[in-house]
């Protein structure tokens, strides 16, 4: 298949897009605070923010809307920027973060938990799936850690493993079944029933140290043969990247639910700007994430007149054209 190797764009071109994407992200983000099953006018958004509105107001934008807006913000921005690091590190475009096995694993702990009597509050649901998260991380790093071959092939048979459990759990269960399918469903509505002040701290230092290991993660990005020529250290950035990935994507999860395709189509739609530029690509990735979210999320609010759809179904639907574009060019932009 051909590969292409355009010319990077100029600087100024790079810093004009990312406004641009900027400028699109608040465009969304009021969109948010103001569409849904109750439309508020900008202006008594405005109001309910600062606390001059009226109780109605106040509680539609302030103690619902805002909070999910942020927490989109945060979800988008971990899942696109994990993706990217999963894509970079494996150097496999079809990548996305759920390889690590931290959604099989969180849906496992929410059975579990579900089947103990241990997971009736939605703060303990939260605990549960980061933990499952974390665990199945590490398991996954524990026997692939030697190659990405290795890692992506252990994250696979450990998803399929945990998936048949959970499953297993669920149509022994029938309380497993109504505690796991909330949390399924992948969706930002309801989610502000919890604070989500911890989550989105724990996601900003995980963005932090990923724009702090682009350097490494550029040399390592070459390959583990020519990495170590280069004077880079392969063992230590691939654990970091794993690390980071682990708590971008479990956290995400965890607060939101599986939220697919995100991960994947992201870093295919922010290397078209970066070409070839790792930490451009981390800016880009930063910014569409939450952009790519807050539209689906805005859709998944008017799609049905009678409700809402979970905003995962939504970027299922824009994820699965994005997956075909992906295989089809698969090489067309290196990664």
């Amino acid at each position: 298949m051909r590969t292409e190797t355009p010319a990077a764009p100029p600087a100024g071109v790079r810093v004009a897009l990312l406004v641009a994407a900027l400028a699109a992200l608040l465009l969304a983000a009021g969109a948010s605070l103001c569409v849904g099953a109750g439309t508020v006018p900008p202006a008594e958004v405005w109001r309910a923010v600062t606390g001059g509105a009226g109780p109605h107001a106040r509680l539609i934008a302030r103690e619902v809307r805002v909070p999910r807006t942020v927490l989109a913000v945060g979800v988008g921005a971990a899942l696109g920027c994990a993706g990217t690091l999963i894509q970079t590190l494996t150097r496999n475009p079809l990548a996305e973060p759920g390889v690590l096995g931290v959604t099989f694993g969180a849906g496992f702990a929410i059975s579990l938990g579900a089947a103990l009597g241990v997971a009736g509050h939605q703060a303990t649901q939260l605990a549960l799936a980061f933990t499952g998260s974390l665990l199945a991380a590490l398991l996954v790093h524990a026997v692939g850690r030697t190659s990405p071959l290795r890692l992506l092939l252990a994250g696979t048979a450990l998803s399929f493993v945990l998936g048949g459990l959970s499953l297993g759990m669920r149509l022994t269960f029938p309380d497993v079944l109504d505690r796991y399918r909330f949390w399924s469903v992948g969706s930002l509505a309801g989610r502000e029933q919890v604070s989500p002040t911890v989550p989105l701290l724990v996601m900003a230092l995980a963005l932090a140290g990923a724009l702090l290991l682009t350097g490494p993660l550029n040399a390592l990005a070459l390959g583990e043969g020519v990495a170590p020529a280069l004077g880079a250290h392969v063992p230590r950035p691939r654990i970091a990247v794993l690390g980071l990935v682990t708590v971008l994507a479990g956290t995400a999860t965890a607060v939101a639910g599986p939220i697919t395709f995100l991960g994947l189509m992201v870093p295919h739609l922010a290397r078209r700007a970066a070409r070839g530029s790792l930490r451009w690509l981390m800016a880009y990735t930063m910014v569409l994430g939450p952009l790519l979210l807050l539209t689906a999320d805005i859709a998944s609010r008017v799609l049905l007149p009678t409700g809402e759809v979970p905003v995962a179904v939504v970027t299922a639907f824009l994820g699965g054209p994005v997956l075909i574009w992906a295989v089809r060019r698969r090489g067309a932009i290196a990664l």
